[in-house]
């Protein structure tokens, strides 16, 4: 299986930013929530779920970027990147149901997250004509 260049560039943005969000929660939790406004405190059972999340984020945007140069890991990468970036924003829409409207950088989270999953459907999406091809004479 190729990629096109914009496959490439969907899975490298989706990893990146899982990788890079994964590798804050995991080191540096009480940081990262802060920055939506939500204290974690001191729990170790609370904090051992939440860099549990960030090394599952990690994992996934590693996977992402290997797809890239590994071919044997592409369909895995499409699939981990659609996992992540529909999940993620499925759970944010139940709470917003079942838990009422969360802060302005949840929401952004959000945002992303629905903009990532777009790039990763729009690249990945199937053709249905075949490409032209050139006629040599």
């Amino acid at each position: 299986m190729s990629f096109t260049r914009l496959q490439k560039i969907a899975l490298a943005v989706a990893g990146a930013t899982s990788l890079g969000i994964g590798a804050t929660i995991m080191g540096a939790p009480h940081v990262f929530y802060a920055s939506y406004g939500i204290a974690i405190g001191t729990d170790p059972s609370l904090l051992s779920e939440v860099r549990a999340l960030g090394a599952g984020l990690t994992g996934f945007g590693t996977v992402m970027l290997a797809g890239i140069i590994w071919s044997p890991l592409r369909q895995t990468a499409f699939v981990a990147a659609l996992t992540v970036f529909l999940a993620f924003p499925a759970g944010r829409v139940v709470s917003l149901f079942a838990d009422g409207v969360p802060s302005t950088g949840i929401l952004s989270a959000l945002g992303l997250e629905l903009a990532i999953a777009a790039l990763c459907l729009f690249a990945f999406r199937r053709r249905t004509t075949a490409p032209a091809r050139m006629a040599v004479s």
